[in-house]
């Protein structure tokens, strides 16, 4: 792979929120060798690619997806028809618009059949354009909870549901380990009730506090990192308690939970964009009366949560839950405005899909920001976020690894 040099006008270093001008970044193979002033740069050797007048970001990182759905507006009626295979090449070509929208990081968390981890793989061995993947497999449930089927009783669920059910402390242990034998790169689960579940109330806690502490302590001593699914009150602080690395959604959480919050170190993904999309676009698009009504319940309070976590300086962390009804796999980008108009600036929303995403991910080494002896993963955009965060929308370049996915 030859050597590249990178002009940029404008380039976002989130090592410190800023943006630098007129610098010049070198890649040799995967990985940043050097970046310059403009005016110290040299290009003999060198492919130059001009991305004068774009604004230039690390790679971006989605922390909160789901592969195998795409936006829309209510699974239930064709999940018992799809099959694994069907459900694997939609996820394939939803990681390629991830891609191509400038995640060259993602979080998977949660789908059936592993298919994440046959996907991580197939990135991996390079078989199959996509972002780099941490997957989860299988997200944890008890019985009845928010990854549970609620169909009835004589349909054998396991082939379409995303979850393990598992109930008291000693399943949920082996629960654990049978995501970790299966490839999983950290542990999903349910703390509480879910906004798109039949049957589960949104803020009812679902595990106990024993159950959560028994996935925490048996995913720390593989070395794993722990996101849960929390949105009801109770559920997001035993969550905490318990030891997760974060709380994805945090709908209901209250200044008790903000505390904890602090005391802990947890991160926040809060994927304003899933219940904003089921209250904008649900009705249109066919998702039942009674997730959209879910939807309104939480949404007001989730946009106030966000509000004071960022107060309190809480790690924010970029997350879409993209694949939820109208929140397209490549279209998730829109989050970023939500982030702004509830009281973030640009270069904090663009930190949080960049360095605080990858320091979630424990990937902080390698991806994030753009310097010498990182990943290569450099993307940009048409127009200048900094002004109007909408530019997010619209990328025109994506490098992955030094390769050029998107010119």
């Amino acid at each position: 792979m030859a050597k590249k040099a990178i002009k940029c006008s404008k380039m976002f270093d989130s090592t410190t929120g800023t943006v630098r001008e007129n610098v010049v970044i070198y890649t040799d193979g995967e990985r940043i060798e050097a970046v310059l002033p403009a005016a110290e740069a040299k290009f003999d050797g060198c492919e130059v690619i001009d991305l004068t007048g774009k604004f230039v970001t690390p790679g971006l990182c989605d922390c909160h997806m789901h592969l195998a759905s795409n936006g829309e507006g209510s699974s239930m009626g064709t999940a018992p028809y799809q099959t694994s295979g069907d459900a694997t090449l939609r996820a394939v070509n939803n990681v390629k618009s991830d891609l191509m929208a400038g995640f060259t990081a993602i979080r998977a968390c949660g789908d059936h059949g592993f298919l994440d981890v046959a996907i991580r793989n197939a990135v991996d061995r390079g078989e199959i354009p996509g972002p780099r993947m941490m997957v989860s497999g299988c997200a944890i449930s008890s019985t009845g909870g928010h990854a549970d089927s609620h169909y009835n009783p004589y349909i054998e669920a396991d082939a379409f549901m995303s979850g393990y059910a598992a109930d008291g402390p000693a399943e949920m242990m082996k629960a654990v380990r049978y995501n970790i034998k299966h490839g999983a790169d950290f542990i999903k689960y349910m703390s509480t009730g879910g906004v798109m579940s039949l049957g589960t109330t949104v803020g009812a806690q679902q595990m106990s506090f024993e159950e959560m502490k028994a996935i925490c302590d048996t995913a720390k001593m593989y070395g794993m990192t722990i996101a849960t699914h929390a949105h009801g009150t109770s559920g997001i602080k035993d969550a905490i308690r318990a030891g997760v690395t974060s709380v994805e959604h945090g709908m209901l959480m209250d200044e008790e939970g903000i505390e904890l919050m602090k005391e802990h170190g947890t991160t926040l993904v809060p994927t304003l964009i899933a219940a904003e999309r089921i209250i904008t676009k649900g009705k249109e698009i066919g998702s039942p009366d009674w997730m959209i009504a879910k939807a309104k319940q939480v949404y007001d309070r989730a946009c106030h949560n966000f509000r004071r976590c960022l107060e309190e300086n809480i790690p924010i962390a970029f997350g879409t839950d993209s694949g939820t009804p109208f929140n397209f796999h490549g279209k998730q980008t829109y989050e970023f405005q939500l982030m702004c108009e509830n009281g973030m600036t640009p270069a904090q929303a663009i930190t949080a899909a960049t360095k605080t995403a990858s320091q979630l991910m424990r990937k902080w080494d390698d991806i994030g920001s753009i310097e010498a002896g990182k990943f290569a993963d450099v993307v940009a955009f048409d127009g200048d976020p900094m002004e109007d965060i909408t530019a997010m929308t619209r990328c025109c370049f994506v490098m992955k690894g030094g390769e050029v996915y998107k010119a």
